[in-house]
């Protein structure tokens, strides 16, 4: 049974919503701004986010908020090594009284899950996502099971421990329209976190629902309605394209790292109130979209170069488009 298309909202409106959704965000996560609207963005989009940085920095925290100022449903499963499958899809169990089996759902049912450490668990359950962001669904003992609507993935990464874990595959990368970093804060920043804690008088720091999981799909639909030229098409492509023959990699992004360059830079131009894309939409997606879904060279990578300073350096040499707003 097809479920029906939601009920678009307008640009200004979906504008509007996200201001105020990141604002609420911003009474218990400081100084991520823009991190922050990058992930919300992403939502809008449709996509999965990964945060990759160290430990301590509020990105469990950032992902909780968001997901309460949504009004989603929120679910957070902690991945160890033995962490199963069916710890995270859910599993058929015996019902003696009615002597059926009866299916469990797990923590994957929900409106935003949280798979916290996500390279801590081993690749079989780290797998077990993956059906699950692609498909919006999960098949468990033969049957497959529609997940909840919206349905978005947020996973953390701790990349300077390499003790015990079990890097994403470059499929499972794939997945996650964008991989982002928090950064440590600067000084005023760091004592503002410290001045709210002790203000609130407890550990938990309280977020309000701004919207509703029926909300949120309107503003997804919403962002369909954005246009884009041909030129900044070209561009999405011409960036992607240049990851495949540069000398510093040996592989380079998918036709999916265009396309979510795309879908991204929509929801980037709809949140600053546009229904129109702007090369500088893409320009300021390119990183967090494009970093993670190409492999650098063993020379480069034993000479320190990063991923995102390639995606930069493309980013100064693949001409843009002259077009630079809706004529």
């Amino acid at each position: 049974m097809t479920e029906p298309t939601p009920t678009a909202l307008s640009v200004p409106d979906v504008a509007d919503l996200g201001r105020r959704v990141l604002d609420e965000v911003a009474t218990a996560v400081v100084g991520m701004r823009d991190t922050l609207e990058i992930a919300l963005a992403t939502v809008l989009a449709g996509g999965h986010v990964l945060f990759e940085d160290v430990p301590g920095l509020g990105k469990t925290l950032a992902a909780r908020s968001l997901a309460t100022a949504l009004g989603l449903d929120f679910a957070r499963l902690q991945c160890t090594p033995d962490l199963l499958p069916s710890d995270v899809t859910g599993s058929s169990v015996f019902d003696p009284a009615s002597r059926t089996f009866e299916f469990r759902p797990g923590p994957v049912f929900t409106g935003l899950f949280l798979a916290d450490e996500i390279n801590r668990t081993a690749p079989k359950t780290q797998s077990a996502l993956l059906e699950a962001m692609a498909e919006r669904q999960v098949s468990v003992d033969g049957v497959t099971r529609p997940l909840p609507a919206p349905f978005h993935v947020v996973a953390t990464s701790n990349p300077v421990e390499y003790e015990g874990t079990y890097p994403l595959p470059e499929a499972q990368l794939d997945r996650f329209m964008v991989r982002l970093a928090v950064g440590y804060p600067d000084r005023e920043q760091e004592a503002e976190v410290l001045l709210r804690r002790v203000a609130r008088r407890q550990e938990a720091a309280p977020v309000r629902p701004v919207v509703d999981a029926a909300t949120v799909l309107a503003m997804q639909a919403g962002v369909e309605a954005v246009e884009v030229d041909r030129d900044v098409v070209r561009y999405c492509v011409d960036l992607a394209a240049a990851t495949r023959g540069h000398g510093a990699l040996e592989v380079g992004a998918s036709p999916r790292g265009s396309q979510n360059l795309l879908l991204l830079a929509r929801a980037v131009a709809v949140l600053d109130g546009r229904d129109y894309a702007l090369p500088e939409d893409v320009k300021r997606v390119a990183v967090p979209v494009l970093a993670h879904r190409i492999t650098l060279s063993p020379t480069a990578w034993a000479s320190a170069v990063r991923p995102e300073d390639v995606v930069r350096e493309l980013l100064g040499s693949v001409a843009g488009p002259a077009t630079v707003g809706r004529a």
